[in-house]
């Protein structure tokens, strides 16, 4: 369903490098806890045209680990109708959102508590 290759926007990248300097947690693993953080609080994708043009590109297994399978179930529960590369811009866009609430945290002790 999601394609073999996905990125994200250039900022939503920046935010989750930011995040590992100075938590220690990686990219992937933090955008999987955004992208169920900003399911859980509820976002919806609307479709836009915002350019998914950050320079990180990995595959979805990289991405997505574990969670590959519970992702897609619910990327295909909320946007039935997305085609594969809408739904990489609906989770590009849920990891975006959920990145807002975990960016500013500065250590991993702060990261955990909040989560």
């Amino acid at each position: 369903m999601l394609p073999n290759r996905m990125q994200l926007s250039l900022d939503t990248e920046e935010q989750l490098k930011k995040l590992k300097a100075y938590t220690g947690i990686t990219p992937n693993v933090a955008a999987r806890i955004a992208f169920f953080r900003s399911i859980e609080a509820g976002h919806r994708y609307i479709q836009d045209e915002k350019k998914l043009d950050g320079a990180l590109v990995l595959d979805k297994i990289t991405w997505l680990g574990e969670t590959a399978v519970v992702t897609e179930l619910v990327l295909r529960l909320h946007y039935s109708n997305f085609d594969p590369k809408q739904m990489a811009k609906a989770w590009a866009a849920h990891v975006h959102d959920g990145v807002a609430s975990l960016r500013n945290h500065r250590s991993l002790k702060d990261f955990v508590s909040a989560i």
